[in-house]
C-alpha cells in the first residue's frame, strides 16, 4: 500500500507497524528544528476502496495510542475505542478504511523523548519541543505515503479533537468531514494548571534524573502516577465520582485514619496511577502536555478562529457533554459559532450525561446515535456505499 517512491521504509516488529522516514525527509517543526528519521507507529482496520475515498483517520487523545479497535500487543490493553470503531459500529469497518497513528512525541513506536537519538542515545530532553501542528504535519506525512490525497473523515475526542480541528485548518481540502469531540480551540488557564501539576510531580521524582532517567535505569514512577492521578480527576464528572464512590470506605475491618487508602475513591485512583506508569514513559507526558498547553487555534489567525475555517468546504459536527468540566460545552459551542461564522457547513450535538468529559469513551447511545447520523450523512454526501471497496 505504501508507494514505492515514498522516503519511508515499513517495518513490523514486536506487534507494532511503523513507517520510518529516512534522514533526507526530515519532519519540519513548528519552532523551526526538524527531526530524523522520523518513526510513526500506526494501525489501520478495514479495506481501502478503489479510489481511496473511505479513509478516517482517527486521531488519539492524550493518554491514547493507536490500537484503537484491537487490543495492544504491548501491554495487553484491550482497543480504547470498541464501541466506535469496529465491524458494524458507528464507524463500520466494514465500510470504511480507519487509520490511528501514535502521536509525535509519544510512547508506542512513534518518535518520542524516549526514542533513541542520531548519535543513539535517548532524546531524553534533547528532543526538540513540538506542538499540535507538529503532530498533524506527522501523521499528513503517513496519509501521503499510504497513497491517500483525501480523508472522508477525521475524528478525534479531547486532544484528539484539537487534532482533528488543526487538520481542517492547515488542509481544507484533504479533509471531507470532520467530528471534534469533547474539545477546545485553545488551552484554558484551568487546564494549563492542571497539566503543570502532573509536570511537577514528575519532575519532583528523584528518578527523573533530569529527564535523563533512561540512561540511569530507572523512571519517575511516583511522578508519573501522581501525574495521572491528578488528570484523571477532570475527566470525571462529580456526579459521576459520587454515583460509583462517593464517601465509601474500603471493605476492611479496620480503617487506619492515616495515609493508607481508607476511602474507595482514594484506592481508584492510585491504581489508575500505578497502571499508567507500566505503559507511559513520563517525558513523553511532559511533551505532549506542554504541546497542548500552547493549542490555540486561532493564534494563527489574527486571533479570530473563524478565519481558521474560512470558506473551508469541510463538513464539521462538533459534540459536547453537558457534565463535562475538562473542556466544557461552552468551549465546543465556541468552536461550532466559529465555523457557522466561517460560512462551514457545520453542526453542534450536546449530549446530556453525567459521565464528565470521559463520555465519549464510554457507553453513551445518544452520542453513538449522533455519531452514526453524521457519518452516514457525509458518506452519502461522499458517495459511499455500504460495502467496502466500491462506490455508488
Amino acid at each position: 500500500m505504501i508507494p514505492a517512491s515514498a522516503p519511508a521504509k515499513w517495518t513490523a516488529t514486536g506487534g507494532l507497524r511503523t513507517l520510518v522516514f529516512a534522514a533526507n525527509a526530515p519532519l519540519q517543526l513548528s519552532s523551526g528544528a526538524h527531526i530524523a528519521p522520523l518513526t510513526i507507529a500506526f494501525e489501520t482496520y478495514g479495506a481501502l476502496n478503489t479510489d481511496k475515498s473511505n479513509a478516517i483517520l482517527v486521531c488519539h487523545a492524550l493518554t491514547g495510542d493507536q490500537f484503537v479497535a484491537s487490543p495492544n500487543p504491548i501491554t495487553g490493553r484491550p482497543a480504547w475505542w470498541p464501541r466506535i470503531v469496529g465491524p458494524g459500529l458507528p464507524i463500520d469497518t466494514n465500510r470504511f478504511y480507519v487509520i490511528c497513528a501514535n502521536i509525535l512525541g509519544g510512547c508506542m513506536g512513534a518518535t518520542g523523548p524516549a526514542s533513541p537519538a542520531p548519535d543513539g542515545a535517548a532524546y531524553g530532553l534533547r528532543f526538540p519541543a513540538v506542538t499540535v501542528a507538529d503532530m498533524v504535519r506527522a501523521q499528513a506525512q503517513l496519509i501521503e505515503a499510504l497513497g491517500i490525497s483525501s480523508l472522508f473523515c477525521v475524528i478525534g475526542g479531547s486532544i484528539g479533537g484539537m487534532q482533528a480541528l488543526q487538520w481542517a485548518a492547515a488542509y481544507p481540502k484533504r479533509v471531507f468531514a470532520c467530528a471534534a469531540i469533547a474539545t477546545a480551540a485553545r488551552h484554558s488557564a484551568q487546564n494549563i494548571a492542571f497539566y503543570e501539576v502532573g509536570r511537577q510531580a514528575i519532575m519532583a521524582d528523584p528518578d527523573w534524573r533530569g529527564g535523563d532517567y533512561v540512561k540511569h535505569g530507572v523512571r519517575p514512577a511516583k511522578g508519573l502516577a501522581v501525574a495521572r492521578m491528578a488528570a484523571h480527576i477532570t475527566y470525571m464528572s462529580e456526579a459521576a465520582l459520587k454515583h460509583k464512590f462517593d464517601r465509601e470506605l474500603q471493605a476492611r475491618d479496620e480503617v487506619s485514619f492515616g495515609f493508607d487508602a481508607d476511602f474507595q475513591v482514594e484506592s481508584y485512583l492510585r491504581h489508575q496511577g500505578a497502571s499508567f506508569v507500566d505503559r507511559f514513559d513520563a517525558n513523553s507526558y511532559l511533551y505532549i502536555t506542554r504541546a497542548v498547553d500552547y493549542f490555540d487555534l486561532a493564534a494563527d489567525y489574527g486571533g479570530a478562529l473563524a478565519q481558521a475555517f474560512k470558506d473551508s468546504p469541510t463538513r464539521f459536527c462538533v459534540f459536547a457533554f453537558s457534565s463535562d468540566w475538562h473542556y466544557p460545552p461552552a468551549e465546543n459551542r465556541a468552536i461550532a459559532r466559529a465555523l457557522v461564522a466561517a460560512g462551514a457547513e457545520a453542526s453542534y450535538v450536546e449530549i446530556e450525561t453525567d459521565k464528565g468529559h470521559d463520555a465519549f469513551l464510554l457507553e453513551e447511545p445518544a452520542f453513538e446515535s449522533a455519531l452514526t447520523g453524521f457519518i452516514d450523512a457525509a458518506a452519502a454526501a461522499r458517495g459511499l456505499t455500504l460495502n467496502a471497496g466500491a462506490r455508488a
